[in-house]
């Protein structure tokens, strides 16, 4: 049988919701959906994933994404690295959002105060990007919306990360289909253009970040660029693909460093750079992890009982880079805090 029709079998017989996960060969977190964009957290001693749920949505492929088309969200949850994955259904559906249009892109999960956060992109119906924020009472859901997107947020990517003196943050962006070479001048342009801002020899685009208010519903000041500098403090140039952000923003800390990691698109490395706060700037260091199976290449990094890993996805179950599946393995970390590079 081959790859496309084993997974048409798999989804029609309603495949098993959870897939035990060896360390040396990663498989698959789920069969039964396709997911893609994980970003990973422990909460209460368990760890929630928050990805994608791709779905054949039979849209031509273009350089803007419209073949991610996708409806809704599932949240996975596991005990334990290579034990079960447990798929909580639909937490949050595009059609009980009321401002939204279409394409729930990938999405990030905070918690505080007893609610848990929800925050996606997703575009409006004038076709515009904007970042949401839906709530619940429990880890899986279901979440509800709040009526409009988040004032001053656009483009794609939320990622929250919470600091140890409990400070949240909001880290967001991505090129291209993101739309954030459309705000660079600080309003959208309907036209501009669909990749970046064609400046090869000038800084290139910067994700982008501020602080969350209190009740994690705002942010609490204007976006600032996530500057991104080579060995020489010198910014990253927009020609530079193989270092330079293109999406997928995620940060963590390790021994009171800053580590934001990024996608580099269409180049497709994972790579990072680190800090000594949660603006910046930040040192480039390497990759994190060579191109995988499939176009896009996203991921997320946490910390469980001592041990780090990375979530990811590549296209194992389908072959198509629209029909993703989420992966985890072990983060290889040096003595000195540097990350080792992944070919997966």
């Amino acid at each position: 049988m081959n790859r496309s029709l084993l997974v048409a079998a798999l989804v029609a017989a309603g495949a098993s919701a959870g897939v035990c996960q060896s360390a040396s060969a990663p498989k698959p977190l789920v069969s039964h959906i396709f997911t893609a964009d994980p970003s990973a957290h422990v909460f209460n001693g368990k760890i929630y994933i928050y990805p994608s749920h791709d779905i054949e949505a039979n849209v031509a492929e273009d350089d803007e994404g419209g073949h991610f088309n996708m409806r809704d969200y599932h949240i996975l949850s596991m005990d334990k690295i290579g034990g079960k994955v447990t798929d909580h259904g639909v937490a949050l559906d595009l059609k009980d959002i009321p401002w939204a249009g279409r394409q729930l892109w990938a999405p990030d999960a905070a918690y505080k105060n007893g609610t848990y956060y929800l925050y996606f992109p997703v575009k409006d119906k004038q076709d515009v990007f904007r970042i949401g924020v839906a709530t619940s009472k429990s880890p899986t859901g279901p979440f509800k919306a709040e009526p409009q997107p988040m004032a001053g947020t656009y483009s794609i990517d939320p990622a929250v990360f919470t600091d140890t003196d409990g400070t949240s943050y909001m880290y967001l962006g991505g090129i291209w289909g993101g739309q954030l070479q459309r705000w660079h001048t600080g309003k959208y342009e309907a036209n501009g253009s669909k990749t970046d801002l064609k400046k090869d020899n000038e800084p290139a685009l910067s994700a982008k970040v501020a602080r969350l208010s209190k009740n994690m519903l705002t942010l609490d000041e204007p976006l600032k660029d996530v500057q991104i500098l080579d060995q020489n403090g010198k910014p990253l140039l927009g020609g530079d693909h193989d270092r330079r952000f293109f999406e997928g923003g995620w940060m963590h800390k390790y021994k009171n460093k800053y580590y934001f990691s990024y996608s580099t698109g269409d180049t497709h490395f994972l790579a990072y750079a680190t800090g000594d706060t949660p603006y910046g700037p930040f040192t480039y260091q390497g990759v994190i992890m060579k191109p995988v199976t499939g176009w896009t290449t996203h991921h997320s990094i946490v910390e469980f009982n001592g041990k780090w890993y990375i979530f990811y996805h590549d296209v194992e179950l389908s072959g198509k880079t629209h029909l993703r599946n989420v992966k985890v393995r072990e983060l290889p970390r040096r003595a000195d805090g540097s990350i080792e590079t992944i070919t997966p």
